[in-house]
This record gives structure tokens, C-alpha cells and sequence, in this order.
């Protein structure tokens, strides 16, 4: 008789979120009394902009909720058209894909582009769930390390090391998860000049993009650099962290057109679409409607990035980096000889703290800690991950 729990399937081995699980343990822990802080949200902690309910609650009276076109309501992806243009990406609307968050839509690229016998090249620290999506496409992740010191960008020379002639993908993702480092438009150059002369796909994620936080650096997307590398980027956006729409699962791409007509196959038979009214309310979005909350937003997470940072800086056994956007601050806990894993297990167990370990995101001695949550929030858990060094160190 067969073991019918023998696993072969690609899709079938992947690890769960490392980041959804911990969380979702704070929330359990939480549920039954206990005073637990987390920082571990993904997510604003901000509602979604008035403007952008009204418009769904008015999509779904107005009777907008049949099927659309798989890869997106055509008036969205016009808008979409006009976004990237904003960003100097010049596209149109047979390249937008519209899914049901920018996570599927990356989920569809890479495996609509890779496969067994492909090489991806991923910058670590990196966002985890990348590998695993390049798991599922049957390709391989290599791990290319990158340091503090040096904003956490990657170097010609290791770049170049790094590819082989079975290097299909570059994935970037500038602001940074878990980093918060933003890529300066010479780092994105010099990987667009690999990609160029190496015929490498590049996929940006670039989800991120409005959480900005200093007058001086300026998002770039790579596809804006020159046509050629244009012509090999897939560009990734979405409407969960700028409009604090994390639950609405709703984002977007833009691809060269031969992959652009794969991931829309794909998706005709994942999902068909993504949710129909919901595709209504983000027209409000990209048209400029919730312009006012998103500047109040940033404002906020600008306030309380500078808050934890001046906390941090008082505490001498770890070390981290000024978040230039994102709401994450990566801490380096190597200091106390435990592992990210051992150090998030024991400092939720002896302080009710939940923090995001990096072993995941290629950072295993590393912890994350979002800001996306009350300045009270941050300075309880400042305390108390102080708490926690003094008791192991």
C-alpha cells in the first residue's frame, strides 16, 4: 500500500510563515489574558482610509460584484498605467496584471518565469517568503549576503560572483523588508548593468515604496533606469502597506508581455480574479482620494521610527540600522551567543515580547521589530527587551 503522506509535490514542502505563526501566537497568548506586546505586525495599524471604504461599500450597492477580466478591471489597470508612468515606467495596460495581493502576484512571476534547473539570486536580508515561492517553482536560491555597514546593498563584486549561466532572476526589494534600507540609483544601476549584460531577469518589489522617511533619499524603480533593463524587470507594487489595505488583498505588476500572458494563464485558473469590488475602491486609491491619510500615516510611522531608534541607541548589547523606510528596524542580538530563534522563544516566554526572528530571512542572528503600532507600544517593549539582555547578559 502506497504512504499516501509521501510528499514529492514542489508545492507540498514548503516551510509555513515563520512571521504569521509568531504572530499569530502573540494574538493567541493575548486572547487568553495575558499582557503580551508584539512587534511583529506586517501591517499598519492605521483603518483604511474612509475614501477607499466608501468607494467598496459603494461598488457593492451599485451590484459590482461579478466576475472581471482575470488579469484586472480595465479601468484599474489604466490607472495602474499611470502610476508606474509617475515612477518613470513606461508600460501599458496589456502588461498589468491585477491579483489578489502583491504577494500572488510575485508568487505567479517567479513561478511562471522559473524552474527546476534555474538559479535565483536573492539579497540577504531578505523578505522569506521569497525563497520559498522560488522553492515551489522547482529553481534554486542563492544567497547572496550583504552587511550593515554597507546599507545592506550588495557589491558589483559579489553580484557578479554570484551568477552562472543558470542565473534566470534577481530579486529586489527596495524599502526593505526586514531591513528598511532603500537602494541608492547607482545600487540599482550597477545590478541593472548585471542584468543587462547577463540577460537576468529582475524582479523589484517595491511595495513599500511611499514609506519613505527622509527628504533626501528618493524611491527609484529599477525599470525607470533605461529600456533595456525595462525590457527585463518585473515591477511589483500594491495597496496593503501605503493605504493600510492588508486585508483587502489587492496588487499588481508589470512584466515584459511574453511573461505577462503566462502569469495571467496561471492566474485564470488560480483565482480567476481578484476580488471585484475591491479592484472599484482602489481606483479611489491610485486617483489620489486618500492622498491626505497616507501623509498623516507616514508622518506617524516617521515619529515613532525616530522614537524606537533614540531607544535602541540607549541600549549597548545590540546593534541596528536606521530604517530609512518600511516600519522594520533589524537588530543584530549576536551579542547574547543565541540564535534569532532562541532569542524570539525566550524573550516571549520571560517578558511577553514577540519579535520576529531573521533565520528565515537569511539573518539568523538577527531579530525584527516593527514599529507599526503605538509609541506606548514601542517604549513597553523597549523596556522590556532591555529586561531580557540584562537578564542573559
Amino acid at each position: 500500500m502506497q504512504n499516501l503522506e509521501q510528499n514529492y509535490s514542489l508545492l507540498g514542502q514548503l516551510a509555513p510563515s515563520a512571521t504569521l505563526a509568531i504572530s499569530a501566537k502573540a494574538k493567541e497568548l493575548k486572547a487568553q489574558g495575558i499582557d503580551v506586546v508584539s512587534m511583529t505586525a506586517g501591517e499598519p495599524d492605521f483603518d483604511t482610509p474612509q475614501v477607499i471604504k466608501d468607494a467598496c461599500i459603494k461598488a457593492i450597492q451599485d451590484g459590482k460584484v461579478r466576475y472581471l477580466a482575470s488579469s484586472g478591471l480595465p479601468e484599474l489597470k489604466t490607472e495602474i498605467v499611470k502610476k508606474f508612468a509617475n515612477n518613470g515606467i513606461n508600460t501599458k495596460a496589456q502588461n498589468i496584471i491585477v491579483s489578489t495581493g502583491a504577494k500572488f502576484a510575485i508568487f505567479q512571476a517567479i513561478t511562471c518565469l522559473c524552474g527546476p534547473g534555474d538559479e535565483v539570486v536573492l539579497f540577504a536580508p531578505f523578505w522569506l517568503s521569497y525563497e520559498e515561492m522560488i522553492k515551489a517553482s522547482g529553481a534554486k536560491a542563492v544567497i547572496l549576503q550583504t552587511s550593515m555597514e554597507n546599507d545592506f546593498a550588495p557589491t558589483q563584486k559579489d553580484l557578479e560572483a554570484a551568477i552562472t549561466d543558470k542565473t534566470k532572476l534577481i530579486v529586489i526589494n527596495s524599502p526593505n523588508n526586514p531591513t528598511g534600507a532603500v537602494y541608492s540609483k547607482e545600487t540599482l544601476q550597477m545590478i541593472a548593468d548585471i542584468a543587462v549584460k547577463h540577460n537576468i531577469m529582475v524582479l523589484s518589489d517595491e511595495i513599500y515604496e511611499k514609506l519613505i522617511y527622509d527628504t533626501q533619499i528618493q524611491h527609484v524603480s529599477i525599470a525607470s533606469l533605461n529600456s533595456k533593463i525595462a525590457d527585463l524587470t518585473i515591477t511589483v507594487n500594491g495597496f496593503s502597506k501605503a493605504y493600510a489595505m492588508t486585508g483587502w488583498r489587492l496588487g499588481y505588476l508589470t512584466a515584459p508581455l511574453w511573461l505577462t500572458k503566462r502569469i495571467a494563464a496561471l492566474q485564470s485558473h488560480a483565482t480567476s480574479n481578484a476580488t471585484s469590488f475591491v479592484q472599484y475602491a482602489a481606483l479611489s486609491a491610485l486617483r489620489g482620494e486618500a492622498d491626505e491619510d497616507v501623509a498623516k500615516m507616514i508622518s506617524a510611522f516617521a515619529k515613532r521610527r525616530q522614537l524606537i531608534c533614540n531607544l535602541l541607541s540607549e541600549i549597548s548589547k545590540i546593534k541596528f540600522y536606521v530604517p530609512q523606510g518600511a516600519f522594520y528596524v533589524l537588530c543584530d542580538i549576536s551579542q547574547t551567543g543565541l540564535s534569532s530563534d532562541e532569542f524570539a522563544k525566550q524573550i516571549l516566554e520571560n517578558e511577553n515580547l514577540a519579535v520576529i526572528p531573521c533565520t528565515a530571512f537569511g539573518a539568523p542572528n538577527a531579530i525584527r521589530l516593527s514599529y507599526a503600532c503605538s509609541e506606548d507600544n514601542i517604549k513597553n517593549a523597549l523596556v522590556r527587551l532591555k529586561h531580557n539582555l540584562l537578564r542573559i547578559m
